[in-house]
């Protein structure tokens, strides 16, 4: 899936950081390896030693010295590898994204850890929101969305909704003033909306939850005219109805979806 029409110019003229790369390449490196290039500190002057910690059913968390010092280094973009390897085998897990597998390939789900998924939320519009832009919303829409957006020059479409979120039809009735991907012209129609944003559960403010019927119907929408769906699902564990819903990250067999997941409804907000 060619991804360069939905990256804004300054995406498009990024490069990747020496000092990021060589980050990356002294995680490989052996411990005894001193470098002197990216100005990484001495871990053994960091004040940390180790830690434990007590939870409230009893339990006990310790990390070692050796964890502590990998810990507060510096690490490369995408996080800790150890907690990324954790965390994307729960993604596979609870979701088992049809991505998954495809090794080798730009669609291959990967995970990137942020300070909340309201900072990788404005990263990602960073990368993509281009002045003047069209964005799916539902409407009323959460106020931390438009705050990230709206100075970006993001114009708001809404898409109405009810009490099971983003009603689809409608969806298809706003997409329709333009050509779908397998017309000729789709390429050329710059005002075309690219990007989709909805929160699937819980929605803030309406509380309305996507039902499965109708994320298979965005989805096919979001394939018929070639859309990215930001997929912005903090409240997920926090659903009545077992087993869960299945998420828009579970149905991607195209990598369309950027899912936003969050720690702060379960674990804790700091």
């Amino acid at each position: 899936m060619p991804y360069v029409r939905f990256l804004n110019a300054v995406a498009k003229a990024r490069r990747p950081s020496p000092i990021r790369q060589l980050t990356e390449l002294l995680q490989k490196s052996p411990p005894t390896m001193i470098s002197m290039a990216t100005g990484m500190p001495n871990a053994e002057q960091f004040p940390f030693h180790e830690a434990s910690f007590t939870l409230k059913d009893g339990n006990k968390v310790h990390i070692s010295p050796s964890e502590m010092k990998n810990c507060l280094q510096y690490q490369a973009t995408p996080g800790l590898p150890e907690l990324r390897s954790w965390l994307k085998t729960m993604q596979k897990t609870i979701h088992n994204p049809p991505t998954w597998d495809l090794s080798g390939r730009p669609e291959q789900m990967d995970l990137m850890i942020t300070t909340g998924s309201q900072h990788g939320m404005a990263t990602v519009c960073d990368m993509l929101v281009t002045h003047g832009d069209k964005i799916l919303t539902a409407n009323p829409l959460y106020s931390g969305t438009i705050a990230i957006m709206k100075p970006l020059g993001a114009k708001f479409i809404d898409i109405k909704t009810d009490a099971h979120g983003i009603i689809p039809e409608h969806l298809s009735e706003v997409m329709s003033a333009w050509p779908d991907k397998e017309q000729p012209h789709h390429s050329d129609s710059v005002n075309i909306p690219k990007l989709l944003y909805c929160v699937p559960n819980g929605d803030n403010p309406t509380g309305a939850g996507l039902t499965y019927e109708r994320k298979a119907k965005i989805y096919a929408i979001a394939r018929r005219y070639n859309l990215l769906i930001l997929e912005d699902d903090p409240y997920y564990f926090l659903q009545f109805n077992k087993p869960r819903g299945r998420s828009f990250l579970s149905m991607d067999v195209d990598g369309r979806v950027l899912r936003f997941d969050s720690f702060s409804k379960m674990l804790s907000a700091g």
